[in-house]
């Protein structure tokens, strides 16, 4: 194995270190709730990315409305399911 011939100086190795740095992450402010977050990312208080409604946050009604839906679902078939799931509005949580 090589061996250096001198020993590095602390000028010499702080020098090459200088660019060893953190940098601090980009903010931008959430235009729903005006908190920094993240860019390019749906804020995960308001699930917005771009303006529109993606990540719906699930309260005690929804979540029964989706055990509801789920139970009703199975009683069909796998190809029945898909199309009530694709043509009716309600089953859009499945």
């Amino acid at each position: 194995m090589a061996v250096p011939f001198r020993r590095t100086g602390k000028t010499a190795k702080r020098k090459r270190r200088t660019h060893y740095k953190l940098q601090a992450p980009t903010l931008v402010v959430c235009p729903q709730t005006g908190e920094f977050t993240l860019p390019h990312r749906v804020t995960p208080n308001s699930g917005y990315y771009k303006g529109q409604l993606v990540l719906a946050k699930k309260t005690i009604k929804t979540r029964r409305i989706i055990r509801r839906v789920q139970r009703h679902l199975f009683s069909y078939s796998k190809n029945e399911r898909h199309y009530l799931c694709q043509n009716h509005p309600i089953y859009q949580y499945y």
